[in-house]
């Protein structure tokens, strides 16, 4: 059944305190969601069952759960199913970031976390990463804001969540990243170039990296390197109609090789120049690995 056959449109936001629900909500507030902070997850029901009455046009619903509701945890699954099987298209985003980035955040904006109290700020991080965990197990989608910014999160829900209307084209982002430092957990698709001849092993090439024509032509040369790119390119020719058929405006699809530098950065920007030709398509290009590098510098 499509969402347009659905009473509405549920998005729940959840996750780690300081991860960004906030700006997440805001975006999906832009993008034409009514959007609640902080609903009592046992009041969604009959939140619901008040607007199907007095309004009985399809709702957009952008909800931000979390633990500042001390039994959001306990009550979750059970209010969640209940709404599924009331006909609502539910989503579930679970919004993350690495405990360093948490601190720092919270350090900066000099708020207290909900978990805190009587406690240091970085225990209050884990235990509500371990009380957290049963939601994160369920969520349709969890998003890692390490590296993001509110400008950064704020866009990506924005790409995501953005109503397909006629005409408009769909967004691709497509994402490099090296499996050593973690798969993207926003992906879509996954593609591993491992296989590919690496740039690495070699002195000259070693410190560049996949935008350096040099690396392009000897990552290009090997002898499986243009079937590869070809088929792959083929392959989302034909995925991508059917993803969009099914409403979604976002994807990402990610390319991943050692470290996230050179094959598969190379891979990415040849996948670009080809969809970029098509008008229905917007791509984005992320190279992970590489602003992570940058940022450390």
């Amino acid at each position: 059944m499509g969402v347009d056959q659905r009473l509405g449109r549920i998005i729940i936001i959840t996750g780690l305190s300081g991860s960004g629900k906030s700006t997440a909500l805001n975006a999906l507030e832009d993008c034409g969601f009514f959007c609640i902070d902080n609903l009592p997850v046992l009041l969604l029901p009959k939140f619901l069952a008040l607007h199907h009455q007095s309004n009985p046009e399809i709702i957009k619903l952008g909800v931000v759960m979390d633990m500042r509701e001390k039994k959001f945890v306990h009550n979750f699954r059970e209010v969640f199913s209940q709404i599924q099987s009331q006909n609502y298209d539910l989503h579930i985003i679970f919004l993350e970031a690495s405990d360093e980035v948490l601190v720092k955040r919270f350090s900066e904006t000099r708020r207290p976390h909900p978990l805190a109290a009587g406690g240091s700020l970085l225990e209050g991080i884990l235990w509500e990463r371990e009380l957290m965990a049963p939601v994160r197990e369920a969520a349709d989608e969890v998003v890692d804001t390490t590296n993001y910014n509110v400008h950064q999160l704020r866009d990506l829900f924005n790409q995501k969540f953005a109503q397909i209307e006629a005409g408009q084209r769909m967004s691709i982002e497509l994402l490099s990243f090296g499996f050593k430092f973690g798969l993207p957990p926003e992906a879509d698709i996954v593609m591993d170039v491992r296989f590919l001849s690496n740039p690495y092993y070699l002195d000259d090439l070693r410190e560049l990296d996949g935008r350096d024509a040099r690396v392009v032509e000897y990552v290009m040369a090997g002898e499986d390197s243009l079937v590869f790119i070809n088929k792959f390119a083929d392959f989302l020719d034909f995925v991508i109609p059917l993803y969009r058929r099914e409403g979604k405006s976002y994807l990402t699809i990610a390319v991943g090789c050692t470290g996230g530098l050179h094959r598969s950065v190379t891979v990415i920007n040849e996948l670009a120049q080809r969809l970029i030709k098509s008008n229905k398509l917007k791509v984005l290009i992320r190279h992970r690995e590489i602003e992570n590098k940058v940022k450390i510098l």
